[in-house]
């Protein structure tokens, strides 16, 4: 089975313009219960996404301390901004990390993983926001246990996959991250059973810490 984003996005989203105060992206965040905002323009297309943390960075500064926005945000007419001040322009993320509607879901929580990203914007090929995807949305798409999976990586691909003994190899999974150690024999072996676990549903990442003669325990 294949989930796609647009079988799990919510098409309901609450946005902000560029020029929406912080004072009005906090209130927002609190009414609606989210940990982001996506920003669009007059087109719906997504410039940036405003984040909780970004909100709270800001907000911990406290009244009259102002914060440097991150470099990548830096405008250079605005050296510093204060919660007074600040909008969405100042704080946000740009360009925006997005996922498109016929992305797989798998690869979604992958890049989330990644990125460490609670929620993802979904844009079509024009990257107008047609809706947006959490991990929670994403995690309970594959319905497997750590234990199902790591049953599959041991047995069905190391095992049956490869002709591998299993006990030569330890095997880790907690949600949804793969782990993989010690001395399959080969980098070959190694990597090949490193990239059919990769394609399992479920499997959100693979830690590949094999060790190979030679390496001087060093993957």
């Amino acid at each position: 089975m294949h989930a796609y984003v647009r079988d799990i996005m919510t098409a309901s989203v609450v946005t902000v313009r560029s020029d929406t105060s912080f004072r009005d992206m906090v209130a927002m965040i609190r009414r609606h219960r989210v940990s982001g905002l996506p920003v669009v323009d007059d087109d719906g297309k997504v410039v940036g996404v405003v984040s909780e943390t970004d909100l709270l960075a800001m907000e911990a500064a406290g009244p009259g301390h102002g914060v440097h926005p991150a470099p990548r945000t830096w405008l250079p007419h605005r050296h510093q901004v204060t919660a007074d001040t600040a909008t969405a322009r100042d704080l946000m993320t740009h360009p925006a990390v997005t996922t498109g509607p016929d992305e797989l879901v798998a690869t979604a929580a992958r890049l989330m993983h990644s990125l460490k990203l609670q929620r993802l914007p979904v844009v079509d090929r024009d990257r107008r926001l047609v809706g947006v995807v959490s991990r929670s949305d994403v995690l309970s798409v594959f319905g497997r246990t750590d234990e199902e999976i790591r049953r599959e990586v041991t047995q069905d691909v190391i095992l049956d996959g490869f002709l591998t003994d299993p006990a030569r190899l330890t095997v880790t999974v907690k949600d949804g991250i793969v782990t993989l150690a010690g001395a399959p024999g080969s980098v070959v072996l190694g990597e090949n059973i490193v990239d059919q676990v990769r394609r399992l549903e479920g499997v959100v990442a693979v830690h590949d810490h094999f060790t190979y003669p030679g390496s001087d325990g060093l993957s």
